[in-house]
């Protein structure tokens, strides 16, 4: 088996688009569902956390049974504008190997409108992976673009969560089939540097 990078941007995704998942109340969800994107009362003031890996979606939603999480939503993105957001990211903490000091990563942090942290990858149980996800926070005009601009479909996959939840519980090797497909996400050059992730083999061109 091929050892996973620690930070590594896995995700399903095609020549344009990326998923992402967010976890809602029914009323944000239906009308997200709805207009196609996020409207009232889904709040742009809100920082919103978006995150390409399913399973830690299920361990942050309980599988779709945490209080105000009871709605799964598979957002479709542009890669555009999910690059965008990582080029113009901060990290929420303090990483001498993306910084060169403490002061370098404040003044960045003061600048951006969008957050990125890696959190323990999730096995379907919930229990930590020695490997890394990423999760990416936007606020302020990262949020406007979100909503305005990258969302290219919202598909509410609650129905789908429950039924894989149900193969957790009573056949788990063939929940292990069922999950959506991730595969590794190639992150440019200077995007990967920018979030930390660890290095690849290189890359050519840059986001502007």
């Amino acid at each position: 088996m091929l050892e996973v990078p620690q930070r590594q941007v896995r995700a399903s995704f095609d020549d344009a688009t990326i998923v992402v998942y967010q976890a809602y109340p029914r009323a944000i969800a239906d009308a997200a569902t709805t207009a196609g994107t996020f409207v009232p009362p889904f709040k742009r003031e809100r920082m919103t956390w978006i995150k390409p890996s399913f399973l830690w979606m299920m361990y942050r939603s309980g599988w779709a049974t945490k209080p105000g999480q009871e709605r799964v939503l598979a957002v479709r993105i542009t890669r555009a504008g999910f690059e965008r957001a990582l080029v113009a990211s901060c990290l929420s903490h303090f990483d001498r190997t993306v910084y060169d000091d403490a002061t370098a990563w404040a003044a960045r942090m003061r600048e951006s409108e969008v957050r990125v942290q890696w959190d323990p990858e999730r096995t379907p149980s919930g229990s930590p992976l020695p490997y890394r996800s990423l999760q990416v926070g936007l606020s302020g005009g990262a949020v406007d673009a979100y909503v305005d601009e990258w969302i290219v479909g919202i598909d509410d996959i609650t129905e789908r969560v429950h039924e894989l939840r149900g193969l957790l519980r009573t056949d788990p090797d063939t929940l292990a089939t069922a999950l959506p497909p991730e595969r590794p996400y190639p992150l440019i050059d200077n995007v990967a540097s920018v979030v930390g992730a660890t290095p690849a083999t290189p890359t050519t061109g840059a986001v502007r």
